[in-house]
């Protein structure tokens, strides 16, 4: 999925422990924004996880969460799987989740074809209806930057990204184009209180958004 870099070293590099403790915080409400799609008794799967920053904040029935590579411990209730996004079928249940959830992930598959093939992939481990999340910077809103970090391969916008969901076996339910800035670096405010007024107050999001959430679910085959 990544090649031959080495992830750990990448984003350790990237990312201090402050950035990580900040960065919880803020996903904290970010979560509770994203829980209106999240049945409190659901089976959630937190796809290519990162420290679990969404699937520790997030009330469920059943955590899961996986990634390409091994994590620490995320926390009691939380069953997590190493695998390679792209053959995620192989490594848990099939047609067992509610919801599915990735963000800040799809950029970092090597083609737009691996952007299928992963979106195919969670179609067959969610359920008839279930509902796929995903939070995805996008190029149309961030330009240049968007190659400012070394692990982006695929570019893509709210279009493409819609697209691909669809041609996936998915039917969109809800698209913002512009939700959250780029990065937890950006000019999202920090404070618990100040993220909360944020993701209420949509005129901020025509701002700063630089991310769209894209909330759609599972309804045909794939294509």
């Amino acid at each position: 999925m990544t090649g031959s870099f080495d992830l750990d070293r990448l984003y350790q590099h990237r990312f201090s422990g402050a950035d990580a403790a900040r960065k919880m915080a803020v996903w904290a409400e970010i979560v509770a924004y994203l829980g209106r799609w999240i049945p409190r008794d659901a089976a959630v799967l937190d796809i290519a996880c990162d420290e679990g920053y969404f699937i520790r904040n997030v009330v469920a029935g059943e955590r899961w969460a996986t990634d390409i590579r091994d994590i620490d411990a995320l926390g009691e209730g939380i069953r997590f799987v190493r695998v390679d996004g792209l053959e995620l079928s192989t490594a848990v249940p099939e047609r067992h989740f509610d919801v599915a959830f990735m963000s800040n992930y799809l950029e970092h598959l090597p083609s737009s074809e691996a952007v299928v093939t992963q979106l195919r992939q969670v179609h067959r481990v969610l359920k008839p209806g279930g509902r796929l999340i995903v939070l995805q910077p996008n190029i149309r809103f961030i330009g240049g930057a968007y190659w400012d970090f070394l692990d982006h391969k695929t570019p893509l916008t709210e279009r493409s990204l819609a697209e691909a969901a669809e041609t996936s076996g998915f039917e969109i339910e809800r698209l913002i184009p512009r939700l959250l800035p780029y990065t937890t670096k950006s000019r999202l405010p920090q404070h618990p209180a100040l993220v909360r007024a944020y993701l209420r107050f949509p005129p901020a999001w025509r701002l700063l958004g630089k991310q769209t959430l894209l909330v759609a679910r599972s309804v045909a085959a794939p294509g």
